[in-house]
């Protein structure tokens, strides 16, 4: 991306929500870096690391908050809310929506009416669309079927968001991301332990199509779509160009770490029924099951995206494609020593 859009941020007043998950610490350096005045929401026990010793106004409180929000949001030209409720398997609706509908009504609330209010972008899902059935890929405007209560309460939040704004004016963008990876992220860490070992597990007969997006490419989309004005009103797909299967992915991996890679097949209804045992067991106790269906489903779910609207309306064009990206992350990994974390 041209350095003018980040030049757009210099001294501008920018809130960020999740600005100490793995998205928003790179987001949140970028602005920094750009000269943005950065106001950020986190909560008492978050963890602030590497952007400690940034020049931030931090709020110590919860998003959902009504205080917290109104005091954060004072004078911010910009807000990128980024805030998601950590997904797990003994996680309620009601947790959920708490950040994804709750936090969106008072941050939305907080800028009804300003004039000086630039942008409102809003990172939502393609979970919001459920699953991807046949060879076809989806767009922004295929049909919801979200599959859980994080996907509901996500769709909750951005359709709200689109109405609210639309009838008061405010100015806003809807992301839909894919899923995030990139040096630094931890949720598809244990995939890339497994590569690195040499042994690849894929459960059932499918191929595992899975959409990546980068979260260099991703942040700099949320800072395009903060200033274009073709961008107002639009919601995005982000995602790679192409998808990748699952093998694929591991392949690229264990050959960057210059492991020879095996796959092993397993049926799929074990690890289900397992699944199913485990949520029984541990639901009632308010456990964390050691495996749920969601993570068995990642076997057997494709997940094909057509980002033309992307690359058509928002002119973005992307840095990392699958294998760099991939390849770029398990060096990472392995400088930092995270593949042999336990």
């Amino acid at each position: 991306m041209s350095n003018s859009v980040h030049e757009q941020f210099k001294g501008a007043k920018v809130l960020i929500t999740g600005a100490t998950g793995f998205t928003g610490r790179v987001l949140t350096h970028k602005l920094a870096a750009a000269g943005a005045e950065i106001q950020a929401i986190a909560r008492p026990s978050s963890d602030l690391g590497d952007l400690s010793g940034l020049p931030i106004r931090w709020f110590r409180g919860e998003v959902f908050d009504p205080a917290t929000v109104s005091a954060a949001a004072e004078g911010a030209a910009y807000i990128f809310h980024l805030a998601a409720a950590f997904r797990e398997e003994k996680g309620t609706d009601e947790g959920y929506r708490r950040v994804h509908l709750h936090s969106t009504q008072l941050l939305a609330e907080a800028v009804k009416g300003r004039a000086d209010f630039k942008r409102f972008v809003h990172a939502s899902t393609v979970g919001v669309h459920g699953h991807i059935p046949g060879d076809g890929k989806a767009d922004e405007n295929s049909p919801f079927s979200p599959g859980d209560g994080y996907q509901r309460t996500k769709l909750e939040g951005e359709q709200w968001l689109a109405e609210f704004a639309s009838a008061s004016g405010i100015p806003y963008t809807i992301i839909r991301p894919t899923p995030i990876f990139g040096p630094g992220d931890q949720r598809l860490l244990k995939f890339f332990k497994m590569a690195n070992s040499g042994w690849l597990l894929m459960l059932g007969k499918g191929k595992g199509i899975y959409h990546l997006i980068h979260v260099d490419d991703l942040t700099e989309i949320f800072l395009l779509a903060a200033v274009s004005d073709k961008a107002l009103s639009q919601v995005f797909i982000a995602a790679n160009d192409e998808p990748i299967s699952i093998i694929d992915m591991g392949r690229v991996i264990a050959q960057t770490l210059g492991k020879e890679m095996r796959v092993i097949r397993l049926p799929i209804w074990p690890f289900f029924l397992a699944a199913d045992l485990c949520k029984a067991v541990c639901t009632p106790l308010g456990l964390q099951p050691p495996i749920y269906r969601r993570r068995v489903a990642f076997y057997t779910k494709d997940r094909k995206f057509n980002i033309a609207k992307l690359n058509t309306v928002l002119g973005y064009r992307l840095r990392h494609s699958n294998e760099s990206g991939l390849r770029e992350t398990a060096l990472w990994y392995r400088e930092q020593d995270w593949l042999n974390r336990s």
